[in-house]
């Protein structure tokens, strides 16, 4: 039984960490790729929970040897999944979240068949430079460019495979579990998932 990759991807500020973080709390099925990256770490945040955080060096000899499934730099700063910790976990039936932009996104649809992609979107633009500008951690200089990139990135929403409006946190979360529970309920990994109730049923 292979797992299923899940690709949730969003422009910054939409929600989608808190979106991911909400549904890995309540569902223990699901784990989290933790991506490298060569930004420094934020208030709070411990390496090799939130990122595995590398130099740039470092991330360029990984990158090098082939370690990376995808990479991309977004915002001045390197973001890359680790290839062999990816496919050990799907290989084991484990279910995996990759939380990634778009370009990443681009590059895993490649190279998987049928990954569940998902795109969070904010209700406005407007609603989306409020949520930037009040998280308090970053510079004008960082969030004017953040919000350059946000309309291009949005554009890319219809490569996806779902889109969930992140208007109100708990409808959203609500959104995100329906997406989980249907991939789960695929003919393919339903069959993967309960072999004997198709023998007993089909007969074989």
């Amino acid at each position: 039984m292979t797992g299923i990759l899940f690709i949730v991807s969003a422009p910054s500020g939409a929600g989608k960490t808190t979106l991911v973080r909400a549904l890995l709390r309540n569902d223990s099925a699901i784990r989290l790729s933790v991506s490298y990256t060569t930004r420094a770490p934020r208030e709070g945040e411990v390496d090799g929970v939130a990122y595995n955080f590398v130099s740039q060096a470092r991330f360029e000899a990984m990158r090098d040897a082939g370690e990376f499934l995808e990479w991309a730099e977004v915002h001045g700063n390197f973001y890359a999944t680790s290839r062999p910790w990816l496919q050990q976990q799907l290989a084991k039936g484990q279910d995996v979240l990759l939380e990634i932009d778009w370009q990443g996104a681009e590059q895993v649809r490649k190279q998987f068949d049928e990954p569940v992609s998902i795109f969070i979107m904010p209700p406005s633009f407007a609603v989306l430079e409020t949520r930037l500008r009040g998280r308090g951690t970053d510079s004008q200089e960082v969030i004017e460019r953040r919000l350059s990139a946000a309309r291009d990135e949005m554009r890319r929403v219809t490569e996806f495979d779902y889109a969930i409006i992140n208007n109100d946190l708990q409808e959203a979360l609500s959104d995100l579990r329906v997406v989980v529970r249907a991939a789960r309920l695929r003919t393919t990994q339903t069959r993967a998932r309960n072999p004997e109730v198709f023998v007993d049923n089909l007969g074989q």
